[in-house]
């Protein structure tokens, strides 16, 4: 019996194997994943300029719609690459979790280590005042009330001992997207916790989506499920914490994104298999949806919290659909250099949700003192960092471009190193089986 089961298994993997490349590859799902990483970069950094912030602020509104939409990217591009031609996950359950967590856990580590090491650097060799405050210790409450509404002091945090050690260990085990009240040492990594909550889910959810009759009924109850937590908030609550932070982060509220990209997957899926494709008129009128829900949202935020709550959380969720079905309609260039670009930058972008804070910091830091006194810091640190100028929008693009090749390197040179053995090491432990067959 177990010889039977054994050889069962590598004849499994074996057509697993056989089958793999057959599955489609999606050249604009790549170019979306770089735009989507380098669109949270620009959220996060271009309202420090203030001679643009007078119209930057329509640039940026919307940030979030990038989170969401590569929330919605994640469940779609795994049902496509993990589910085989019987909608069943090609690969045991724990298998597929080390492997995922192993491709997440290097990003994230990297850039915790180096947010900690900038912020107590800055805190040291402060240069502005806010810098002289830096401090891993330093949050700020999440809520989203406007400055006039709520004391800015009321809203600032130094955690204790006690709370610094709780949230390390957080951090440490991906948990931290489950803390309500406030973001530690790297802010925007809480999405690559909330993508780890959503990996543990799938191998249970993908295969029994794929059997759902009705996809657009599916759809549109997984929409309402996700706006009902917003609803809540805005009849019963004053915008304050908890609930804020429940909204902005909770994997379990955000979950629906996620599940919603799998379900996509199976209605592209079917689509594909009848032989149908969106035409180019359907095309066009969901790429005008689109650039309409966008141009809507960023005046509707304008009108209210409420309406930056349900934007967050399910209003735009029909336009990240589409905007994602439309990328799937990009044909692959015929030149090879093209397709390999997009890969590597494609697979940058998670590298760049967590680790731009702490590059933009390292940079404008270092382009202040490039813009005072810089030879001063030879012999006085003190005086140099004090004769610091000021960041120059000028130079902002080559921030970007700054981060993304640092982006794509640290992805090549340490991300893919670092899983290769992580994985190793995981598999050999907690799959021996996998590894005699392999």
């Amino acid at each position: 019996m177990s010889g039977s089961a054994a050889d069962r298994s590598r004849d499994a993997g074996s057509r697993d194997r056989v089958q793999a490349p057959s599955k489609e590859r999606f050249i604009g799902l790549e170019w979306l994943r770089f735009v989507l990483g380098l669109y949270i970069v620009i959220f996060h950094t271009l309202h420090n300029y203030p001679s643009i912030s007078g119209w930057s602020h329509y640039i940026t509104d919307i940030g979030f719609f990038s989170t969401s939409s590569f929330f919605v990217l994640s469940g779609f591009l795994l049902a496509h690459v993990y589910l085989d031609h019987h909608q069943s996950l090609r690969e045991p359950a724990r298998s597929f979790w080390i492997k995922r967590f192993a491709n997440l856990y290097p990003i994230h580590i990297g850039a915790l280590l180096l947010a900690m090491l900038v912020s107590t650097a800055v805190g040291k060799l402060a240069i502005t005042p806010e810098d002289a405050a830096a401090s891993i210790r330093f949050v700020i409450y999440d809520v989203n009330n406007d400055l006039g509404q709520t004391d800015p002091e009321a809203l600032r945090h130094y955690m204790s001992d006690s709370e610094l050690a709780v949230n390390l260990a957080l951090n440490v085990s991906l948990l931290h997207a489950w803390n309500p009240l406030y973001l530690t040492f790297n802010p925007p990594s809480w999405s690559i916790s909330a993508l780890m909550g959503f990996y543990l889910v799938f191998p249970w959810a993908a295969p029994r989506l794929f059997r759902v009759r009705h996809v657009g009924r599916a759809l549109a109850l997984t929409n309402l499920l996700y706006l009902l937590p917003p609803l809540v908030v805005i009849a019963l609550t004053d915008y304050g914490m908890p609930e804020t932070g429940i909204l902005h982060r909770n994997p379990l509220i955000r979950l629906p994104e996620f599940i919603a990209g799998i379900l996509l997957c199976v209605l592209y899926s079917r689509w594909r298999r009848a032989g149908y494709r969106p035409g180019r008129g359907l095309c066009l009128a969901m790429a005008l949806w689109v650039a309409v829900s966008v141009v809507v949202a960023v005046w509707l935020l304008g009108q209210g919290h409420a309406w930056y709550y349900l934007l967050h959380n399910g209003l735009l969720l029909p336009s990240q659909l589409m905007l994602i079905l439309l990328m799937t309609r990009v044909r692959s260039p015929a030149d090879p250099r093209l397709r390999q670009l997009a890969r590597r930058l494609g697979g940058a972008s998670l590298p760049m949700f967590a680790l731009h804070v702490p590059l933009y910091v390292i940079f404008t830091r270092i382009e202040q003192v490039l813009a005072g006194e810089p030879s001063r810091c030879l012999d006085d640190v003190r005086g140099c960092l004090e004769a610091a100028g000021d960041s120059s929008l000028i130079l902002y693009p080559v921030f970007l471009l700054v981060t993304v090749l640092f982006c794509v390197m640290f992805q090549e040179r340490f991300v893919l190193r670092v899983r290769e053995h992580l994985q190793r090491l995981l598999m050999g432990r907690l799959l021996p089986s996998a590894r005699q067959q392999g």
